[in-house]
């Protein structure tokens, strides 16, 4: 009994060190996505009410949660038994992203020509209906986001059994879900730091500086984040669809073999050259299908 119970504790033991280690391992690997989806997120909350921007996070990061209980067991099947179909599914969201950031770059200066006034109106004038846009648009984004974790994730274990699977793509989804939003509540609520560092320190003092420095950073790190979420829709989906159709990936093949082979062949500077390629590419993609909306748009409106 007492030797079987041992046994049972030592499986137990090392399935849990099996799962941490690949755990591990498939955060290295999406520590880039990562990082997009913290950039995306924190710049969807911008321009919510100061009093609403934890709410706002809660509830994206609920969103998130949901997304992920829907993908993991999807995606599972998915693999089980039509495998080819990821690869498209992901794609299809690549394109999404695309479209997404160059409707944002088409809404900054030319909002009038794509969106109605009346109800471009209503949203900023509305704060209930701004918040839910926000929401919304935040939540579509993880669920893209989410997809390539979990892919990614699931192509690390494939090669583990079964049950070891479902228990690292929980995890990661854990993992991932509550350090992203848990950074982005920090990134949104940084002014209010300073300023109760300011409010609680002697002026001029050290202390005082330091939340004044905090108090005039914020401002500004949320509008880079908005350009670099702007940035990280083009990135995302221009890689992924650069990496999963043979053709597009022969060509950012060969142009990297170029400056490797004729400029130089320098680790930092391939991937400059690489998230250059996806940039463009999804500038590319992102134009060409909002093309595509916006004349179907017209068509169903004829």
């Amino acid at each position: 009994m007492a030797t079987s119970l041992l046994a049972l504790l030592d499986d137990i033991a090392t399935l849990l060190d099996d799962i941490s280690v690949m755990t591990k391992v498939a955060a290295k690997k999406t520590a880039g996505v990562l990082g997009d989806d913290l950039a995306l997120n924190a710049h969807q909350i911008t321009g919510v009410n100061p009093d609403r921007e934890l709410p706002v996070v809660w509830a994206v990061a609920k969103g998130s949660f949901k997304n992920k209980a829907i993908l993991v067991p999807s995606a599972l099947l998915i693999s089980a038994f039509i495998p080819s179909l990821i690869i498209i599914l992901l794609i299809i969201g690549g394109a999404f992203l695309c479209y997404e950031g160059f409707e944002k770059i088409i809404e900054k200066f030319l909002y009038h020509h794509v969106k109605d006034k009346i109800i471009a109106a209503d949203i900023v004038n509305n704060p209930i209906i701004l918040e839910k846009d926000k929401i919304n648009g935040a939540i579509r984004t993880d669920f893209i986001l989410s997809a390539e974790i979990i892919v990614i994730t699931l192509g690390t274990v494939s090669n583990m059994v079964f049950m070891n699977q479902v228990l690292v793509l929980i995890s990661i989804s854990i993992l991932m879900t509550v350090g992203v939003y848990g950074l982005v509540a920090g990134i949104v609520k940084l002014d209010d730091l300073g300023l109760h560092i300011v409010r609680k320190s002697i002026k001029h003092s050290f202390k005082y500086k330091i939340g004044r420095f905090i108090l005039n950073l914020a401002p500004y790190l949320m509008k880079l984040l908005a350009v670099l979420g702007t940035i990280a829709m083009f990135m995302v989906g221009g890689s992924i669809i650069a990496h999963n159709i043979p053709i597009f990936a022969q060509f950012s093949h060969d142009i990297i073999h170029f400056f490797e082979s004729n400029i130089a062949n320098i680790s930092f500077l391939n991937i400059i050259i690489s998230s250059s390629i996806d940039l463009i590419f999804g500038f590319i993609i992102g134009a060409a299908v909002f093309l595509i909306v916006e004349l179907i748009k017209k068509i169903i409106k004829k």
